[in-house]
């Protein structure tokens, strides 16, 4: 059985970090909390699903909108534990995503997917996403 809610409490942000420390190793546990908290005040949401009462899977989320795509569902963060991939979680996450999204009014959901993540690549365009553009980034510091 699992359960997809979001994590409003610093409890609930902080059992988050084990599968989020999986996609985004540089983070240490001291800043995590702070770092989400922040985030939220900027429209942030992180949605956990727990399977046994445990965080399996995760997705850090905003809903903006811009001229290129009107509203839209923006996924900044997208994991599964290693331990527990291939299992339906991250479909059933995927979904809920989708749902919000719909709920939300929103015309598009959007990610952003590391060249290097073919794994995570096969699930996307499994869901029927496409490859719509390259992501350019420059290192300001």
């Amino acid at each position: 059985m699992s359960d997809i809610a979001l994590a409003t409490t610093d409890a609930d942000i902080t059992a988050c970090f084990p599968v989020m420390a999986q996609l985004r190793p540089h983070l240490t546990p001291e800043e995590f909390a702070t770092r989400i908290r922040r985030q939220q005040e900027g429209g942030f949401h992180l949605a956990a699903l727990r399977s046994a009462g445990e965080v399996v899977a995760l997705a850090g989320f905003r809903v903006l909108e811009n001229l290129a795509w009107g509203r839209f569902l923006y996924v900044d963060d997208l994991v599964t534990s290693e331990a527990r991939r291939s299992q339906g979680h991250g479909e059933a996450l995927f979904d809920w995503l989708v749902a919000r999204a719909r709920a939300e009014g929103c015309a598009q959901l959007h990610l952003d997917s590391g060249v290097h993540r073919f794994g995570a690549h096969r699930f996307y365009l499994a869901r029927r996403m496409d490859i719509t553009s390259h992501h350019f980034a420059m290192k300001l510091a």
